[in-house]
């Protein structure tokens, strides 16, 4: 049986666990809640890179993302951050949902499954 690599774990959660060649994302947010929400989402994505890279991987190898927003109106504003990031050619299978999220200053969370290897 394959062992489980959980990255950055705390008490409540972990940033990421890696098991049997899939990376799991928990759900990602802005270092700055001041930022717009193309700032924000540029600053999620760029934590995202660096976890799948942590994993082995990289954004050409997602196979799920699954985006909520605070605000539906912002979702150009949101897509303008992630049309420069997604892979040309990769574009992964994708839900966006307008929510409330923790911190009343966050506009944006991004979950990720990956394939690793």
């Amino acid at each position: 049986m394959s062992s489980i690599k959980r990255v950055n774990v705390a008490k409540r959660l972990s940033d990421m666990a890696v098991y049997n060649g899939v990376a799991y994302l928990a759900g990602q947010v802005p270092d700055d809640a001041t930022l717009d929400i193309t700032g924000q989402t540029a600053q999620v994505l760029a934590t995202v890179d660096k976890l799948l890279a942590e994993a082995g991987t990289d954004k050409s190898r997602i196979l799920m993302a699954q985006i909520f927003i605070t605000n539906m109106k912002e979702f150009d504003g949101m897509n303008k951050a992630w049309d420069a990031w997604v892979a040309d050619g990769n574009a992964p299978p994708r839900a966006t949902v307008e929510s409330r999220l923790a911190n009343p200053d966050y506009k944006v969370e991004i979950v990720v499954t990956a394939a690793v290897g």
